[in-house]
């Protein structure tokens, strides 16, 4: 059997950089920025209020108070987008709306709230200091500076970032498209009837969601019986649009593995036994330049075969690192008897009650058919080889779970 890292390192070693895109704002949502987006100007731009109020001169309204309060004349609107160069002199004010610039002369703005909200003249009954309520010239950006660097993942805020400082279009590395596959004579699609011997599909769409969790784009495909024709017409029909291809089932040690009939051999795909559990039928390689991971079918055993696997693959091809799942530190609740040679990834359910450090709770279903503990965990307790039992009590490395 071949190790966990040295079945990575093949993968890894053989996917590479999706080429890079240009592509419109709204159509770069989730990918990773290719290129620095620098601010050609400060943000905000010019000195403008942060809010309703008056314009004013500091020292004319040093005295206000609410038995005292400053009147002053208004000598004009000033709007958010006014493009008039405007201007006040001591003893005048001027209305001045949010994101309106600051008008020469003014060094405060007096809240709205703060007065009687007059037209022709208002009456000011609390002092405002110099720079009150004025948002200045590059306090949040300045000229120059990088609102994003390369390697970040555009979401909503960067995106908005990227917007602000004037750019329609950025460069990106595109989401992955990845077809999954599930092969099985005895899958049924859900919502059909099952006669005797068959069972639902639950990993194609379980996969499906996994590569959009990783960041890339899925595509379920029909399932697939066990007709090796079938089998291949279907992977082939899918390299003229898939980045890379993930099936499930078909690939261990039976009558009727028909994955590992039709692909061994075929391209650069190797099967191998990886000293894992659960896990350990693996399948990996390129079938006319496309990467193609060949999953074990049962469905705890395909789900932590992606994580392992196929989710730093997909970073990579994002131009990203091929990190794992975020990993916690955490407590056993329970002793864990482990295979010594084999890496065990075990559900199990995060706890980390208040000023405590964070605990981790094995799950009593570990059977790589048993879906209902996969789908209550949070957490997959990494176990290694040389382990054999760990104690409670023990500190253990937990791949936290996409929620």
């Amino acid at each position: 059997m071949r190790t966990v890292d040295e079945h990575l390192a093949e993968i890894l070693g053989a996917v590479r950089e999706l080429p890079p895109l240009d592509l419109a704002l709204l159509e770069a949502h989730g990918t990773v920025l290719a290129e620095p987006v620098p601010a050609p100007v400060p943000l905000p731009p010019f000195d403008n209020s942060a809010m309703d109020g008056y314009a004013v001169v500091a020292a004319d309204v040093a005295g206000a108070s609410e038995t005292d309060p400053v009147v002053l004349p208004v000598v004009g609107d000033i709007a958010a987008g006014d493009p008039g160069v405007s201007a006040i002199r001591p003893g005048l004010t001027a209305r001045i709306m949010t994101g309106a610039p600051i008008p020469a002369g003014a060094d405060a703005v007096v809240p709205v709230e703060w007065t009687d909200g007059g037209t022709a003249s208002v009456r000011i009954t609390r002092p405002a200091p110099p720079g009150n309520s004025i948002r200045r010239a590059g306090e949040d950006v300045a000229a120059g500076q990088v609102v994003a660097e390369p390697g970040t993942r555009l979401g909503a805020a960067q995106i908005g970032m990227i917007a602000a400082v004037g750019r329609a279009r950025v460069t990106v590395r595109p989401r992955p498209r990845v077809v999954v596959l599930s092969t099985g004579t005895e899958l049924r699609e859900p919502g059909e009837r099952l006669a005797p011997g068959e069972i639902w599909d639950s990993n194609s769409y379980m996969l499906t969601l996994a590569v959009a969790e990783a960041g890339g784009v899925g595509y379920r495909q029909a399932t697939v019986g066990d007709d090796p024709q079938k089998v291949m017409d279907a992977l082939e029909d899918q390299l003229t649009r898939a980045d890379a291809i993930v099936t499930s089932g078909g690939v261990s040690m039976g009558a009727r593995d028909v994955v590992k009939e039709v692909l061994a051999g075929t391209g650069t795909v190797g099967f191998h036994k990886v000293a894992m559990r659960p896990g350990k039928p693996q399948g990996f390689g390129l079938l006319k330049g496309t990467p193609v991971f060949t999953l074990p079918g049962n469905p705890v055993s395909a789900y932590v075969s992606f994580q392992v696997f196929v989710r730093p693959a997909l970073r990579v091809m994002q131009g990203l690192p091929p990190d794992p799942l975020p990993v916690v530190r955490a407590v056993l609740t329970d002793d864990v008897i482990s295979p010594t040679g084999i890496r065990q990834f075990l559900r199990g359910k995060l706890r980390q009650p208040g000023g405590e450090p964070p605990s981790v709770v094995p799950l009593g279903a570990q059977g790589s058919h048993q879906m209902a503990s996969l789908a209550s965990a949070d957490g997959l307790i990494v176990v290694p080889e040389d382990a054999g039992r760990l104690p409670a009590g023990s500190q253990v490395d937990v791949m936290r779970m996409p929620s």
